[in-house]
């Protein structure tokens, strides 16, 4: 079955003339398109929206709840046609796409909730006859760029809050995985939402970006992907008094101390590290294990690792899928390649597949020991099934070596001791920290975002994602 859809513009679904071919990275068949839409769509969208702001804004937020709950129905009931369609465009196993719709209808249905929460809260005046109140209001018209890797739950993270806080959002998803976010603005008019209160600009990077970027009529651009575009972003969006939220790379690092349970860590880290083929933000891609026991836990890692299936996202008992696409899985054998040249020892895996699997784009899961510190497999996001092992004296040198990085996102110690544990948590400098549980895995009421140049200062998820996306006005009445 192929999926030809369209965008939805100024409150229509429009076609084009040029489209974006969808391919099934673990096949390379066509699976389906959309229309390639360039600048000159920009106009409309913002006109659009911004009158789908004042409409959203004006709506009751009970009607926005209602809304938000109906998609999440939709989407429910329709889980495993959803599910198809993501591994058929992303190449993550069925598994994980039903886990990501099933999250995604938990987003919706969280935010929604909070439609009967406080819309502000009374203050004191010491003046006369004066009350005085701080009032939650809407920013306006929100851009969201989302990513390939997450693309229908990413999407949920920030239109949710977005939408209960009443602005209208556009979308731009990303060109390798466009549909699903399709069937997320179809799921929320079919609940009621008006369509100007949701527009979908489907089309490549480039042009099409720096247009929607370039609006006066955005309040706010909410971004995932690399740390380079997000950089970009930021610094094209400097001076404009735009709000930015940029939720971008990581090099997530796990410690294993002496005194952990090894078969606890080894399970753990196999699971964060080749979710999703290790194209997830939090997924674990530096393990720093104490001297005493590396090996003890290499054994234990390296035979989970050689053990995990590959193949087609839709086949029974695979376990890692596809890497999005032909460009992106040469990267990750080119990173391969250097780690082996600057002197590592890949000890599983450091291919790709032949066979049946040959038309796809996969790599075996990877283990790199005896990196150099200033390796670049070793500091460098590789955003693919691969990770990198090293050494540490002890829980001193582990630390050192966790946050001697760019990054900032995630990062986790094994141990049995609550002083460790404790100390970890204080002094690694990460916007997320796990004991004895994965670097991935955060619940869509947990705070979420990194630090340096993993993240900007706006959390996502949780009630901390209601920042970016609403303000507070303050008002004074004096009776007479």
């Amino acid at each position: 079955m192929a999926y030809e859809y369209e965008a939805l513009i100024g409150g229509s679904w429009v076609g084009g003339e040029e489209r974006i071919e969808v391919l099934n990275p673990a096949t390379g068949e066509r699976i389906g398109s959309v229309p390639s839409l360039g600048p000159e769509v920009a106009g409309d969208v913002y006109e659009t929206a911004a009158r789908g702001a004042g409409i959203w804004r004006r709506t009751s937020p009970l009607k926005r709840m209602e809304i938000l709950f109906g998609a999440a129905r939709i989407m429910r009931g329709r889980l495993d046609e959803l599910a198809r369609i993501i591994v058929q465009e992303n190449g993550k196993t069925l598994a994980e796409a039903r886990g990501e719709v099933t999250k995604s209808a938990e987003f919706l249905e969280y935010y929604a909730g909070m439609g009967r929460d406080q819309l502000g809260y009374l203050i004191a005046d010491a003046r006369p006859d004066t009350s005085a109140r701080a009032v939650y209001e809407p920013i306006g018209v929100v851009l969201a760029i989302t990513p390939w890797n997450d693309a229908l739950l990413t999407p949920c993270r920030k239109l949710a809050p977005a939408f209960i806080a009443g602005n209208a959002v556009v979308i731009k998803p990303a060109s390798d995985t466009p549909l699903i976010a399709i069937e997320l603005a179809k799921a929320l008019v079919e609940a009621g939402m008006p369509s100007e209160v949701i527009q979908v600009v489907t089309g490549r990077g480039g042009t099409v970006v720096d247009a929607l970027l370039a609006d006066s009529r955005v309040a706010g651009v909410s971004f995932t992907g690399s740390t380079e575009v997000g950089l970009r972003i930021q610094r094209s969006l400097a001076g404009s008094n735009v709000r930015v939220q940029t939720e971008m790379g990581g090099k997530n690092a796990s410690v294993v101390l002496a005194d952990a349970d090894l078969v606890l860590a080894a399970d753990t880290v196999v699971a964060a590290a080749f979710g999703g083929a290790g194209q997830r933000c939090t997924a674990t891609s530096r393990v720093i294990v104490e001297s005493s026991v590396r090996e003890e836990f290499l054994a234990e890692l390296n035979r989970r690792v050689g053990a995990l299936v590959v193949g087609n996202g839709l086949s029974e008992g695979v376990q890692v899928g596809a890497l999005i696409n032909p460009g992106h899985r040469d990267r990750v054998m080119e990173a391969i390649e250097d780690a082996r040249r600057a002197g590592g020892e890949v000890l599983v895996g450091g291919d790709a597949p032949g066979g049946e699997l040959a038309a796809g784009c996969f790599v075996r899961p990877t283990v790199v020991a005896n990196l150099a510190e200033d390796s670049s497999a070793w500091r460098e996001e590789i955003f693919g099934p691969v990770i990198a092992v090293r050494e540490c004296a002890d829980l001193d040198d582990a630390l050192r070596q966790v946050n001697d990085s760019s990054y900032g996102l995630s990062a986790a110690v094994f141990t049995r001791s609550l002083a460790a544990a404790e100390r970890f948590i204080a002094e690694a400098d990460t916007g997320q920290v796990s004991v004895n549980l994965p670097t991935s895995g955060w619940d869509i009421h947990h705070p979420f975002g990194g630090f340096k140049f993993s993240g900007s200062g706006y959390k996502e998820q949780g009630v901390e994602a209601l920042g970016f996306y609403r303000r507070v006005k303050t008002a004074a009445v004096r009776a007479v």
